[in-house]
């Protein structure tokens, strides 16, 4: 059947499975709209308040739901606008497909009105991209970008497409989608020396990443550390993989995981890493990072290995099919003592905060105790995503959605906003700093335009909390353009939106606001005023080994002794 290039990539999303797209319109991508309104009653269409925040949707669908998330933008600034969004699902190994539209063929290389190259700008930041000028190429191109977007490590995938190729016709044959394996063959070589390695170790420690969320591990994990009976601690990519509420778990690991974490990996003699790439916020001074131990590495791309830290022995593959044949073969281990003194340090250094004002930790656990542990938690960047890193306990994969590899100051709005499309059955809220709100609050007019029940709970100190805190601890405390002292009021900004707003200052009045909110079938802003002061603890110096992680305690005792 003869359909138009705009037919053919509706076709295609609906042979992919698609259900939502969330997208901005504009005249080169005109025609692929005009047919996306013929299809609304299968494709569902979210059209966000800037191209980041649509990008950033696509990227919250893809981590809540586990399938591809898909975005939509015209050419120019259109496209350019999705550039922070795509980075941030690659460093987060996110698979999303950016479809963007451009001037047509005969306009391209002319600069002309809206062009841009949005394959060069994007081929740093994507798994693969394509530009697409024939359309009899273009079903096989968008299937070919939802396969490598989802195999093996994913990613995302951009498309782009000019526009008189949306409007040209081609043959177009509906295909089956067969699903993507993404295993490799698993060296058994290296399974027998894992094994080995495993045996040997009387002090193991299992540190958890990003990799086995992807995979879908969580079961195998679980099984996998009960037999090697070691301690567990995770990246903030990796909440949840694990139980957080587990007597094993130890919290995060690195700049600011807990001391228990950051003096055992230090301590064990085997580091069993399960598909993490060794960031440097986990690794602190690298040469320093796990000295005396054996590093034995579980990871999908071999481009992982020994990239930051040398390691002892790496397994290539899924990290579901690794485990579930070490857990095959693997007899049970026993490391009691070992177990016994991390538990020491667990109870010798636990995660503490000031007991009665409002602070985030108090917001997060406040969180925690009325979701019961079951919402789907989206953040921003900085203190307030420490926070919800080191006090909600997650205890399923997917349950925390963040920046994690870049680090993008109004990622988590538009992320809720995908979060709850994709999972419209869970409490989603995104906890947010003032500084990282105001980015992209312009997106709480999507909620409240679609009345996406998104609760949006803003930590708001005045100041730009985590860089303050570094110019406080290392740069003498000169505040250079970190305060945000002004008249700006996000509850009439979120009234003026379409939304409710709550303005809280005590823990009593968070506790009433916040189950005021899960209350309400529309999205909530609850603006909650903290110290500028409050800092995240404990903390690892940049440069420094993550053994020298120090709190308040050990920087009071410190400069009382100088």
């Amino acid at each position: 059947m003869q359909l138009t290039g705009a037919e053919i990539v509706i076709e295609c999303l609906k042979e992919q499975g698609v259900d939502t797209v969330f997208g901005y319109p504009g005249g080169s991508i005109l025609n692929v709209y005009d047919e996306l309104y013929k299809h609304q009653d299968e494709i569902r269409h979210i059209l966000t308040s800037h191209e980041q925040g649509a990008s950033h949707a696509a990227d919250g669908y893809a981590r809540a739901t586990g399938k591809v998330g898909v975005c939509l933008a015209t050419s120019g600034p259109g496209a350019t606008n999705l550039v922070t969004g795509i980075a941030t699902a690659y460093m987060d190994s996110i698979p999303i497909v950016a479809i963007t539209c451009n001037v047509g063929v005969s306009l391209l290389g002319k600069d002309s009105f809206q062009e841009v190259d949005i394959t060069g700008i994007t081929q740093p930041i994507t798994k693969h991209n394509f530009i697409v000028k024939d359309v009899e190429q273009l079903a096989d191109t968008i299937r070919k970008a939802f396969v490598i977007a989802k195999k093996d490590r994913p990613g995302p995938v951009l498309v782009d497409i000019p526009k008189d190729v949306t409007s040209n016709k081609a043959e177009y044959q509906r295909q089956e989608i067969q699903p993507v394996y993404s295993g490799k063959d698993i060296c058994e070589e290296d399974i027998e020396t894992a094994i080995k390695l495993i045996k040997e170790s009387e002090k193991p420690y299992i540190f958890v990443g990003g990799g086995a969320v992807l995979s879908g591990a969580s079961e195998e994990l679980y099984t996998f550390v009960k037999k090697v009976d070691a301690p567990v601690t995770d990246s903030l990519m990796g909440k949840g993989a694990f139980p957080g509420t587990d007597p094993l778990y130890t919290g995060m690991l690195g700049m600011h995981g807990t001391k228990t974490s950051n003096y055992g990996v230090s301590e064990c003699d085997l580091l069993i890493v399960v598909g993490a790439r060794f960031s440097d916020r986990v690794t602190g001074n690298a040469k320093k990072f796990a000295k005396n131990a054996k590093i034995l590495q579980f990871d999908i791309d071999v481009a992982e290995m020994n990239k930051n830290v040398l390691i002892t022995e790496g397994v290539v593959g899924d990290i579901k099919e690794i485990l579930k044949i070490l857990n095959s073969r693997l007899d049970q281990q026993e490391h009691k003592s070992w177990i016994q003194r991390i538990s020491e340090y667990k109870e010798k250094y636990p995660l503490t905060y000031h007991p009665e004002l409002l602070t985030g930790p108090y917001v997060v656990e406040e969180i925690y105790r009325q979701t019961k542990g079951d919402a789907l938690i989206v953040t921003e960047v900085g203190q307030h995503q420490m926070w919800a890193a080191q006090y909600y306990k997650y205890t399923k994969p997917r349950t925390l959605l963040t920046s994690g590899g870049l680090g993008t100051m109004g990622y988590g709005l538009g992320a809720a906003l995908g979060a709850k499309t994709g999972r419209p059955e869970k409490t989603v809220v995104n906890i947010a700093g003032d500084g990282c709100f105001r980015m992209n609050m312009n997106e709480i007019a999507t909620a409240a335009r679609y009345q996406i029940p998104v609760i949006q709970v803003v930590v708001n100190n005045h100041v730009l909390g985590m860089v303050r805190q570094w110019q406080n601890l290392f740069y003498g405390g000169r505040y250079s353009a970190t305060v945000l002292n002004d008249s700006v009021d996000f509850v009439k900004l979120a009234e003026a939106m379409g939304a409710a707003g709550i303005r809280v200052s005590t823990r009593e009045e968070f506790k009433e606001a916040f189950a005021k909110a899960l209350s309400m079938n529309g999205p909530v802003v609850i603006d909650c005023q903290i110290d500028s002061d409050d800092k995240v603890w404990p903390m690892v110096a940049p440069g420094a080994a993550i053994s020298e992680a120090f709190d308040e305690k050990d920087l009071n005792e410190k400069e009382a002794d100088a």
